[in-house]
């Protein structure tokens, strides 16, 4: 029993669960974003009590979306009481992150990127809260960053606290995510072996491009739908127009007539970066829908038949946001770069959806 806290045990505070008015567990979500890994656990019947983040753009669709409190502060400054008080008692607790996976990419700066040391502050709450659960999501790379250093230490950290890890890293196809996107999924228990997402999908029905936005109306580039102001695509530059114009779903910029291709990509040091200025496949999966999703250039993002990159309601439903996720208050502005940045950095809620469905069956199995 000395896994256990002391406001009761895992027993009596999961007793009830059952009652559709009594939620799962209680969940504090770190680095919370917009509120795609928060809506993931609300889809499965758990209370979000809050969520952390510093971009203030985030707090209406965390909000509005989560039947939540938004708290505006740098993690590096919460304290364990002050993420204590968020949870209600009587019930299982669980911490819930995804750090920000910049650093950790194959472009990262290392550790010259202050947001590095983000994963030892999220290990530094967790350790000192002692939640019966923690989970986060992050970019693979992220086990091989610095030599693999910074996850081991992340990992020891929780396991000297008393914590059972498990991790994989998960094909989010796998779970009816429109996206050819990998994702490193970490959980952890106080209370045994904990559960591993179980795969909704298989190669054979996989979502594709078409079943999540070949419905939506035509759009031009720069334009706005106006019965859906997130349906909103970027202006297109004169020459832009003439590359996707030139461009085949599936393709690249080496089927373009040489005098379109990029000068960068006539150097030898730059034919091989053929990921970018790229049309989608109706029949296949979008590529990970980044920060930059709404910029042609910017990689495979190109509507497969319209001529424009997509808009930013394609990128938030191929990122599985419900379509009446709430992103902008009924008549403000909607910032494209900003909005769009919102939805790129999102976990994709379903993969989030199947992570809490796990972290369910973890707990009632131990009820």
């Amino acid at each position: 029993m000395d896994a256990l806290h002391q406001s009761g045990s895992l027993v009596s505070r999961i007793a009830g669960v059952r009652k559709p008015c009594v939620p799962i567990a209680t969940v504090v979500d770190v680095f919370c974003g917009a509120g795609a890994l928060s809506h993931g656990f609300l889809m499965e019947g758990f209370k979000i009590e809050c969520g952390y983040d510093l971009d203030e753009a985030c707090r209406y669709p965390f909000e509005e979306n989560n039947k939540s409190k938004f708290l505006r502060r740098d993690v590096t400054e919460v304290t364990a009481s002050d993420i204590s008080a968020h949870f209600a008692p009587g019930l299982p607790r669980v911490l819930v992150g995804c750090a920000p996976c910049q650093p950790y990419s194959r472009y990262s700066r290392g550790r010259s990127d202050p947001k590095w040391l983000l994963l030892a502050e999220f290990a530094r709450l967790a350790v000192a809260v002692e939640p019966d659960m923690v989970t986060m999501e992050n970019v693979p790379q992220l086990v091989r960053f610095d030599g693999g250093e910074l996850y081991q230490e992340f990992e020891t950290t929780l396991r000297r606290a008393g914590y059972k890890v498990r991790k994989k890293v998960v094909d989010c196809r796998d779970f009816g995510v429109p996206q050819a996107r990998s994702r490193l999924v970490v959980i952890c228990s106080k209370h045994g072996q904990p559960d591993l997402p179980e795969p909704t999908h298989a190669p054979d029905n996989y979502v594709t491009v078409g079943d999540t936005i070949s419905d939506l109306p035509p759009l031009g580039a720069g334009c706005m739908d106006k019965a859906d102001p997130l349906h909103y695509a970027s202006i297109m530059a004169p020459r832009n127009l003439q590359r996707i114009r030139a461009s085949r779903p599936g393709g690249t910029w080496r089927d373009w007539p040489p005098e379109l291709v990029a000068e960068c990509h006539q150097k030898s040091s730059g034919k091989n970066y053929y990921a970018v200025y790229g049309r989608m496949r109706w029949d296949h999966q979008a590529p990970t829908i980044t920060t930059k999703f709404i910029g042609f250039g910017n990689g495979r993002f190109g509507h497969p038949e319209q001529d424009r990159a997509l808009s930013l309601r394609e990128g938030a439903l191929l990122q599985t946001f419900p379509r009446d996720y709430a992103f902008v208050r009924p008549g403000d502005r909607v910032y494209i770069t900003r909005l769009g940045r919102m939805i790129g950095n999102a976990v994709p809620v379903r993969m989030a959806r199947a992570v809490a469905r796990a972290i369910k069956k973890h707990l009632e199995e131990h009820s």
